[in-house]
């Protein structure tokens, strides 16, 4: 580590870029080389677990095991999603099979997290999908998707938060409108003041700020008792249910019959319209930093939470579908209008209040983090990046994103409950699964990048026209014709890239099987359901995307910049701390832990 005088020399030979209007202008006349040096830029395992961690001050304690991970995951998923996503699945898409839709969009989001398992065993930090992508694509490419991510975090949270208002009013008996301030000089949309919203997001961010552990606990609560009122909904459909429902609708002349009524395609739509319900795992791979055995509890909290979704989910369907033909099964609120009867209702109320509390919690600990870990690259102030040294938790950033959120909450109508997270996270997603086999057959410095990168490029371009083929060209041969020459381009450019480009690297401790067929198999079904959601979707992606570019290229490169020409901005830490050293011993020695 370079000693204070050197780090003093150092911050006088190279100011900040934001010390004065002067030298901000000067920054920004030098824009175009600092962004070829800082966006391609990437980082190291190492940098991420030792120097770049170590600007947060205290360490995040490592307290959590399986359990926990399996208790966030089942949280972070099963929240109110299910009950709105079911409906539609089935009424308009897959009828009975909506079982299969659950479970082929169980088998895509376990896909997606043995992507994100391998990078967070290897790589047990606290920024999930933005350390993996600043490790492999850089600082831009990293930026650009963990803020879309945040914000996606931010404005679902807040519409969530809206929703438990109108369950715990159906639970109670009383007219969520009842406990709505409106306003009438601000306009529709804007007009109704949500206090019990901002309530519950403010109670929230006080238990993710006072412990992790704490919080994990009452995730584990409350999901428990979300569970058992799930098994109340399976129970009571299959008890009450016929047989006969799964293959005959209520009025046959009008809707077609069996368990496959609308055939493979509509199976396939279904699971499209259902995936939005699997989104939350994304959020356990943030907390890898507080693991105690990252190796053993991770992929079991992943996969483990995954699969037991699935299951629970497909189990749900199946006793909705049991109970009512699926013509009859109400699109928007399926639970709620099969079983009929006003203390039913009150049930499931309750049910979705508890879900919703939990998809909360874990969400909000997923933000937070995101937001830790971006703070210690520079890209935003570091001040996001501090852990409180006595709760051991990024109280800064958990608190301004807690605030943040329940401003949103307080008076916006947020019409994303059913795309929780949405199509930040679909093309996270994606771009987790290209960085994974990027990461293995790429060793930077060593291996030429082009073969990896022109193999997912012209893979991802296949997967594309795959996707617009499938919703733009009617039925027919054509259309079988058309997809079955892009399966059979996509298979021939998969088996060429395996035999001809060797890995550069192997997994120490837990790697994606069978790759990098598994990896492309997940960037295929993202692409696929992005292209199933709506231009508002797109639109309001653009925009994000669009807000982050500007705040990268008039703060983040220059910030970024002088973190990196001042050697570190570990050297600043310094001086407000007495010692914050790392030796490549401890980074072995965790590696042995793990």
């Amino acid at each position: 580590m370079a000693s204070g005088s050197d780090a003093s020399a150092a911050s006088a030979a190279s100011p900040s870029s934001f010390s004065s209007l002067s030298a901000y202008l000067r920054a920004l006349s030098h824009t175009p080389s600092r962004l070829a040096t800082r966006a391609v830029s990437v980082s190291t395992s190492y940098d991420e677990m030792t120097r770049l961690r170590a600007r947060s001050g205290s360490d995040m304690r490592r307290t959590l095991r399986w359990y926990d991970l399996v208790a966030l995951g089942i949280g972070g998923m099963v929240g109110a999603g299910v009950f709105v996503t079911t409906g539609r699945a089935t009424h308009l898409y897959a009828g009975p099979a909506v079982i299969l839709s659950y479970a082929i969009a169980g088998l895509c989001a376990l896909l997606s997290a043995f992507c994100y398992t391998e990078f967070a065993v290897d790589m047990p930090v606290a920024g999930g999908a933005f350390s993996y992508l600043r490790v492999t694509f850089g600082e831009f490419a990293a930026f650009l998707t963990g803020s879309n991510l945040v914000m996606d975090y931010v404005l679902s949270n807040a519409a969530v938060s809206r929703g438990f208002t109108s369950y715990l009013g159906t639970a109670i008996g009383i007219s969520s409108a009842k406990w709505r301030l409106t306003v009438p000089y601000l306009p529709n949309g804007f007009n109704q003041i949500d206090l019990v919203a901002v309530a519950v997001v403010l109670l929230i961010t006080l238990i993710i700020c006072y412990s992790t552990r704490e919080s994990s606990v009452v995730n584990i609560i409350l999901t428990a008792l979300h569970i058992a009122f799930i098994a109340f909904v399976i129970v009571m459909g299959f008890w009450r249910g016929s047989w006969k429902n799964f293959t005959e609708p209520n009025d046959p002349e009008k809707y077609p019959s069996g368990f496959f009524p609308h055939g493979a395609s509509g199976v396939f739509l279904g699971a499209s319209a259902v995936y939005m319900s699997y989104i939350g795992y994304d959020a356990v791979s943030t907390m890898a930093e507080e693991v105690k055995d990252p190796v053993k509890d991770i992929p079991i909290g992943v996969s483990g939470s995954v699969a037991i979704v699935t299951v629970l989910y497909c189990l749900m369907a199946a006793s909705m579908s049991k109970l009512l033909p699926y013509d009859l099964i109400d699109a928007e609120a399926p639970f709620s209008a099969a079983f009929r009867g006003k203390w039913v209702s009150r049930v499931i109320g309750v049910g979705a209040s508890f879900g919703i509390l939990t998809s909360l919690i874990v969400a909000m600990l997923g933000q937070a983090r995101y937001m830790c870990v971006i703070g210690r690259s520079g890209v935003v102030p570091t001040w996001f990046a501090r852990v409180h040294p006595k709760t051991n938790t990024p109280v800064n950033a958990s608190a301004f994103l807690g605030i943040f959120t329940a401003a949103i909450a307080l008076f916006t109508e947020l019409d994303v409950l059913l795309n929780l997270v949405s199509i930040g996270t679909l093309f996270v997603f994606y771009m987790v699964a290209n960085a994974v086999i990027y990461r293995r057959y790429v060793a930077i410095g060593t291996t030429n990048p082009w073969p990896t990168m022109s193999f997912l490029c012209s893979f991802s371009m296949t997967s594309i026209m795959f996707t617009l083929i499938w919703k733009l060209v009617p039925t027919g041969n054509a259309k079988a014709g058309l997809l079955s020459g892009c399966a059979v381009i996509a298979l021939g450019i998969l088996q060429v890239f395996q035999y001809m480009v060797p890995q550069a690297r192997k997994p120490q401790f837990w790697g994606v099987p069978l790759m990098p067929w598994i990896p492309c198999l997940s960037i295929f079904l993202n692409v696929f359901l992005l292209g199933s959601l709506d231009g508002p979707s797109y639109l309001r992606f653009a925009f994000f995307s669009a807000l982050a570019v500007l705040f990268y290229v008039f703060y983040s490169v220059h910030a970024s910049f002088d973190a990196h020409s001042h050697g570190s901005l570990l050297h600043k830490i310094t001086s407000h701390l007495e010692i914050i050293h790392v030796e490549p011993m401890e980074f072995q020695d965790l590696n042995s832990k793990v």
